[in-house]
């Protein structure tokens, strides 16, 4: 069975910091790009960074540049979003996509509250 589950979210203050965990099973995540979205109450899902299937490019959305990294271990099927400096505005529910063009897939979600 194909699945991605995220994990990781949670309450944080303001300033803090995250890791979000997005593992794999039912395929290998090696020849996909990995993308992170999230999606606020009342708004349109929102791509927030990708990176490519050998980790050799990366992008990020303006708003959160400098503040997130993506990462990826293809040998443990996981591709992991850390973000610092959280802001409320990040609140969110965060979503893993696996992206290989003719196929994606997408996980459950995990949800980041950042309020003091």
């Amino acid at each position: 069975q194909v699945q991605l589950v995220e994990s990781g979210g949670g309450l944080v203050q303001p300033g803090g910091s995250l890791r979000l965990s997005c593992a794999a099973s039912g395929f290998r995540l090696s020849a996909y790009t990995m993308k992170w979205y999230r999606q606020a109450p009342g708004k349109e899902r929102e791509l927030v960074a990708s990176i490519t299937p050998a980790s050799t490019r990366t992008i990020y959305s303006d708003s959160v540049k400098g503040r997130f990294t993506i990462s990826r271990d293809n040998t443990q099927n996981r591709v992991y979003l850390q973000m610092n400096s959280l802001k409320p505005e990040d609140t969110a529910l965060y979503y893993c996509n696996a992206d290989a063009t003719i196929r994606e897939f997408w996980g459950q979600g995990t949800q980041v509250t950042v309020s003091s």
